[in-house]
């Protein structure tokens, strides 16, 4: 056994985790025969990109984001939506239109917010009525669809995931450095770098340390190992994941129509 060791930041980790998704059994046999839903987020934007062979523009493939001013919505009319895939080729159709013909032989990808140590995801809440999320999760898990969670290891918190939706809440926040948000808990298939190194090559990878500086926030330093072949296949595949870039979001709080935001107001 060989081992190394690894940093990722978190737009590397986004895009070691889209090769991943891309290889899932379940995501290659949907693309082929049925339905991918590739839902908004900007893990997703790199998973299209992986998917679909084409760029996608992830400033615009974001909807809710956390920027250094506070948690903020881009505008619809700024954002694309979501791509759905049907046998192989992009079709001019949204996830509600195609959610009643899904079932077990599709995908349905949606990003995290929020990981547990109990691996249980948790998206954040900004649409009074639960947005894409909200409105497909019962739908999907009826129909046994299969849905895919890319969430990045920065995204990992102390506490419990079902816990803090239960106390969360939008409408019971006094106060939000931005938009006041829900946390909904998210069943399905969670891919993080851990998942991913395994799904990939094979090998295993133990997480060292997380955090760094001058761009590096939110990193994670992995240990992999595996056979001499495995780790190698990881090296060589560093040389298309190192220097991802962060997408650069911007919003304009003037032109804001969010009554309950906090930053608008001031």
């Amino acid at each position: 056994m060989q081992q190394i060791q690894i940093s990722l930041t978190p737009a590397e980790s986004k895009r070691l985790i889209s090769k991943a998704v891309v290889k899932l059994p379940e995501v290659q046999r949907a693309f082929q025969e049925g339905i991918v839903v590739i839902n908004v987020g900007s893990t997703n934007a790199c998973v299209a990109e992986e998917l679909l062979g084409q760029k996608v523009e992830h400033e615009r493939f974001v909807a809710g984001v956390v920027l250094p001013k506070g948690t903020c919505v881009v505008p619809r009319e700024k954002r694309r939506r979501e791509i759905v895939v049907r046998r192989g080729e992009v079709i001019e159709a949204r996830a509600d239109d195609v959610l009643p013909e899904m079932g077990p032989g599709d995908v349905f990808i949606k990003g995290a917010n929020a990981l547990d140590a109990s691996g249980i995801a948790g998206v954040l809440l900004a649409d009074p009525r639960g947005g894409t999320m909200g409105r497909s999760i019962g739908a999907l898990l009826s129909r046994g669809v299969n849905i895919i969670v890319p969430v990045g290891l920065e995204k990992f918190i102390p506490g419990s995931v079902n816990e803090i939706a239960v106390i969360a809440g939008m409408d019971r926040m006094a106060f939000a450095t931005g938009v006041p948000l829900g946390l909904m808990p998210v069943v399905g298939k969670v891919i993080t770098e851990v998942e991913a190194i395994q799904i990939l090559t094979g090998g295993e990878a133990k997480v060292m340390g997380k955090g760094g500086l001058s761009g590096a926030e939110g990193s994670v330093t992995l240990l992999v190992r595996g056979t001499p072949e495995q780790v190698k296949k990881f090296k060589d595949m560093m040389k298309s994941i190192k220097g991802e870039g962060p997408p650069k979001v911007e919003t304009d709080c003037k032109a804001c129509d969010r009554q309950n935001c906090w930053l608008r107001a001031r």
